[in-house]
């Protein structure tokens, strides 16, 4: 693709995808990069979207796909983007594959990336009996006996969250931290179980789990997991524009997912702790709406510009 495009979305989830469709209604020309490597490829489901509850994330992007390919001036590339360069209404993508595009605006919706998974026998049930998310699969395992993978910051929050799908599950402390006084305390008050020994094997039979072994010999037998994920930047490449980020990895973007860069945007998990399918489909659409009213106002100072000549 020689030509300028209006915008370049890199990323093809939810957030990507909504802002294409925005876009597309507004007769933009649109290029989706996509790589097609989705974080929730290992879900069987998606769910807590409306009318989309319960499809697989494959099947989601299809139907997304098919929708959007009603608007001819939005196109679908299968790449990775490996740099970025330029400035707004002149930016140049380069990827894996050795293609260059130019784009007008930008739009990063890379998401998050999981670190590699350290625990013994979590990555065979990941997406299939252990999940990150209750909104997403606290339904699934309503009233089983859970096990929840924390760490300090993160277990009695998670732990008063899971209580209104189950209230059988034991904390697996993973870290060197501790709970404070108050809040071992605290769980105490409701009989939950903090087991501080670390995780030396999960046990499971083709997905599912049936008990966790810790290293001082303990076993704890289960049906399903929670734990907390170690996320990094879905892709480096916002960071060679000079798009700032959070110690998280998370881009910072103001209300309408502009960056600090003019004519970069940012929707998604990667620029919101929001992590659901339709949190980030909505931070797309509003992307989109920005983008949309920025390039329609620049075409508007266009042409009064060249009525005055």
């Amino acid at each position: 693709m020689e030509q300028l495009v209006d915008v370049i979305i890199i990323g093809g989830g939810p957030a990507g995808l909504n802002a294409a469709l925005i876009l597309g209604r507004s007769r933009k020309n649109v290029l989706v990069i996509d790589e097609e490597l989705p974080r929730n490829r290992v879900t069987k489901e998606s769910h807590g979207f409306l009318t989309r509850d319960g499809v697989t994330p494959a099947q989601f992007r299809q139907i997304a796909r098919e929708q959007i390919s009603v608007y001819p001036s939005v196109q679908f590339v299968k790449d990775t983007v490996i740099s970025a360069s330029g400035s707004d209404g002149n930016f140049e993508i380069v990827t894996a594959q050795g293609q260059t595009y130019t784009g007008k605006k930008i739009l990063f919706a890379v998401g998050m990336k999981d670190r590699p998974l350290t625990i013994s026998g979590l990555q065979e049930v990941y997406g299939k009996s252990a999940f990150v998310c209750p909104y997403c699969d606290g339904w699934e395992l309503r009233d089983q006996t859970l096990a929840l993978i924390v760490n300090s910051t993160t277990a009695l929050h998670l732990a008063k969250t899971i209580s209104g799908w189950s209230d059988q599950f034991t904390i697996f402390m993973q870290g060197a931290e501790e709970l404070t006084i108050e809040e071992q305390a605290e769980l105490a008050q409701h009989q939950i179980p903090i087991i501080y020994s670390p995780i030396q094997h999960i046990h499971s039979v083709e997905g599912m789990v049936q008990k966790i072994e810790c290293e001082d010999g303990t076993l704890i037998a289960c049906t399903g997991i929670f734990f907390t994920p170690e996320l990094i930047a879905g892709s480096d490449v916002p960071r060679m524009l000079g798009c700032e980020s959070a110690d998280t990895g998370m881009m910072i973007v103001d209300e309408f997912g502009k960056t600090i860069i003019p004519g970069v945007y940012s929707a998604g998990d990667s620029a919101s702790r929001k992590y659901q399918v339709v949190a980030a489909a909505s931070l797309g659409s509003m992307a989109g709406v920005s983008i949309n009213s920025e390039l329609l106002e620049e075409a508007w100072q266009s042409k009064a510009n060249l009525s005055l000549k």
